[in-house]
């Protein structure tokens, strides 16, 4: 599973796919959560500024992608 360091306290779902390049421009990413090929926590999300935190696992087709607090630390080493 891929990991996501949160910079701040929440990022929009939308936002994600654009910087993780899940999805090419922000309007593609839109079409994605918008066909229900996005889930959140397992289950579909069609909310395109939905606010992920810490904690939540998004899923889009076979790629996950955790969301890891700002300064998470995994086995001694920052979280990317």
């Amino acid at each position: 599973m891929q990991r996501f360091q949160l910079q701040g306290e929440f990022i929009e779902l939308n936002v994600l796919l654009k910087l993780l390049a899940l999805a090419p421009s922000g309007g593609a990413a839109k079409a994605m959560i918008a066909s229900g090929t996005v889930l959140v926590d397992g289950a579909v999300e069609t909310r395109i500024r939905r606010k992920l935190r810490a904690g939540q696992t998004v899923r889009v087709g076979e790629q996950r992608i955790g969301i890891a607090a700002p300064n998470a630390v995994d086995g001694g080493k920052a979280v990317q």
